[in-house]
């Protein structure tokens, strides 16, 4: 990354389109959807919608799929209000194809709809689709983005506690997992914040919430959850984010309980950045999916692992 390339991001950042100043919920919703779409998948990845346990997923896969390739089960971003399987394409396509894998999108029910567990119970049941389908817990891994990197540490969380057989690894890339808003870097980061608000992210708790403990283990796990047998875990974040503080907190609370962790901060990088992967913008996003690539590569059951890289 050079300091052109920030510079210019943080520029684009500041003067990006963006939505009417008071627009309803399904105007919000096709301006993210649109706005995730925008990340190009990687060579030779096709798609395809389907559900598992019930749950509407996207298929991305590379070419000569089989039941024996790796499972990367993605968890999209949007405060829990905003997003779809369709806008967790891009980074799902892109983590599989580094690790070796295929990618699935879960489309798990949004707030205010459908309030806390519903997400949770979603995330639990496509988990349990892929088992279902025979898929090895060996060759899955799950992840997620900001309220899905939160997402994907509290289906853990709840398939441990169903006494399900873990998947082999997990890599959150900004995650909201404390939705109480308690990170000093709430406040501290908030004028570096070029995507995120500290009113945006109490909206979307209070609406995804309704009456529930914020506390709750499964809707703050970073904050509050045992995590203890967890599966090794990558946290990946850029230092001018107001969720600084929820990855710092996931990633020692994860240590505590004994889980194998990697904490990867990246200085002035903003929001999600492994989202510019592959667009020539930011070579660090291209560079931090490499990373998680071989990070799940390093996970996964040697016999299933496959080594070719998807730039």
């Amino acid at each position: 990354m050079t300091r052109t390339q920030l510079e210019t991001l943080q520029h684009t950042l500041r003067n990006r389109p963006v939505a009417d100043p008071a627009p309803g919920l399904d105007q919000q919703r096709q301006f993210f959807d649109a706005m995730r779409a925008a990340t190009p998948l990687p060579p030779g990845i096709t798609t395809r919608p389907g559900r598992l346990g019930d749950v509407p997923v996207v298929f991305a896969e590379p070419p000569g799929t089989d039941p024996s390739t790796p499972v990367v089960l993605y968890f999209h971003g949007g405060a829990y209000v905003l997003g779809s399987a369709a806008a967790g394409v891009p980074l799902a396509a892109g983590l599989a194809a580094r690790a070796g894998g295929r990618g699935i999108s879960v489309g798990y029910r949004l707030a205010p709809e459908h309030p806390f567990p519903a997400a949770v119970d979603d995330a639990l049941a496509a988990y349990r689709g892929l088992l279902d389908l025979g898929v090895e817990p060996a060759r899955i891994t799950v992840a997620g983005d900001s309220a899905g990197g939160g997402l994907a540490v509290a289906a853990l969380v709840a398939a441990r506690d169903a006494g399900l057989p873990l998947p082999s690894a997990a890599v959150v890339l900004s995650p909201w997992s404390d939705l109480t808003l308690s990170g000093a870097s709430v406040t501290t980061r908030a004028g570096d914040d070029l995507v995120l608000t500290a009113d945006t992210l109490g909206q979307g708790a209070a609406d995804y919430l309704g009456p529930a403990d914020p506390r709750s283990a499964l809707a703050s796990p970073g904050l509050t959850a045992d995590l203890s047998g967890l599966p090794p875990l990558l946290v990946q974040v850029g230092s001018h984010e107001i969720l600084l503080d929820d990855a710092v907190t996931l990633a020692a609370r994860a240590a505590a309980f004994d889980v194998p962790v990697d904490l990867q901060i990246r200085p002035g990088l903003p929001h999600v950045y492994q989202r510019f992967a592959g667009t020539g913008q930011l070579d660090q996003a291209d560079a931090a999916l490499d990373a998680a690539g071989d990070f799940l590569r390093g996970t996964l059951a040697p016999a299933l692992t496959v080594t070719v890289r998807s730039a």
